[in-house]
């Protein structure tokens, strides 16, 4: 068989079977939070987000120990957090029934916030690290520190925020039993692991036989694949109106992914993550970074109307950012 077409079957199982466990998971998540009585908003938030960024985790985990391609672990990154708010576009392009934004609850504003701060503390550390100005602490980089700090803070900040303003429970319950649904979000949970680890190995071998770059590859293809559950669990709670749970989960899903640098950092024995990547990344965290900030004006503007009946302009910036960073990776990674 051609090897270009059986990497790109390869991808395409990996992609498959990330879809179908982050369903799976989703859906044994949140009959568990609603078993044990957890706020289904901070669900959406904490629990949803982590759980669907556990591609994104593996994967780089996986990238920086076995695959030996530190690229491919920050491309697919800063490259999930750039997706996942093209996903938010989207949605607001094929959601008709009410404006996106509008219908959006504010509380997202708070971690949103948080995610431009995340994103800017990111793109920093790759800059000053690339102009010998950051030290480390062994091989860890004080960037990292400087990210677990700020992450521990938005969370804490978020868990207050919810303690103040408690989210109503439904209080419907689950089709699962407790057992169940903890066996399912373990099996589930062990697919994407699986998956995870296989993906960066893929994802160099695509390089390599497409003549692209690591940091390319990483920042679409792998980020693309790890981003699927994101996908599936924003288009399923479209299409049944839960608008600030899909938007929470997109948003803490970032967070999480700005935070797996630093965890990929702590496991890089050779030295900083941030001295051996492509500075090109850096574009990566400051268009998601431009894409939150959109995000901000649209929640708190309340936007309704639509550029040409497509969708707001927030949205229409957010893909023009996703591209012209796609674009700009092709160009200038390495």
């Amino acid at each position: 068989m051609n090897p270009c077409l059986l990497i790109w079957m390869q991808f395409a199982l990996c992609v498959a079977l990330i879809g179908l466990a982050g369903v799976r998971l989703i859906r044994c998540g949140d009959a568990i939070a609603a078993l044990t009585g957890l706020s289904r908003s901070w669900v959406g938030l904490i629990l949803i987000a982590t759980v669907t960024s556990l591609p994104e985790l593996v994967t780089g985990l996986s990238a920086v120990t076995i695959a030996a391609s530190p690229d491919m672990a920050v491309g697919d990154a800063l490259g999930s957090t750039v997706f996942n708010l093209a996903i938010l576009a989207f949605v607001d392009v094929f959601y008709r029934k009410n404006a996106l934004y509008c219908a959006a609850s504010h509380g997202h504003l708070l971690s949103a916030g948080f995610g431009v701060i995340l994103l800017a503390a990111a793109a920093l550390v790759l800059l000053l690290t690339h102009q010998g100005i950051l030290p480390s602490i062994g091989h860890v980089s004080w960037g990292s520190v400087v990210i677990l700090m700020l992450y521990a803070l938005a969370m804490r900040a978020m868990y207050l925020a919810e303690q103040r303003h408690p989210a109503p429970i439904d209080a419907e319950p689950p089709a699962m039993s407790l057992k169940a649904a903890l066996t399912g979000y373990a099996l589930a949970s062990m697919v994407i692991v699986g998956s995870g680890i296989w993906l960066p190995l893929i994802g160099v071998e695509l390089a390599r036989l497409m003549g692209w770059s690591n940091s390319f590859v990483g920042t679409l293809f792998v980020a693309f694949a790890t981003s699927v559950p994101e996908l599936a669990t924003t288009w399923g709670a479209v299409r049944i109106e839960a608008i600030d749970m899909a938007i929470a989960n997109l948003l803490g899903s970032n967070l999480f992914d700005v935070l797996i640098l630093a965890i990929d950092d702590l496991a890089y024995r050779p030295g900083s993550l941030y001295a051996q990547v492509s500075p090109i990344h850096a574009v990566s965290a400051l268009s998601a970074c431009l894409m939150t900030g959109a995000v901000v004006v649209a929640l708190a503007y309340r936007l309704v109307s639509r550029v040409l009946r497509i969708g707001s302009w927030a949205s229409i910036a957010l893909l023009a950012l996703y591209l012209l960073n796609a674009v700009l990776q092709f160009l200038h990674g390495k």
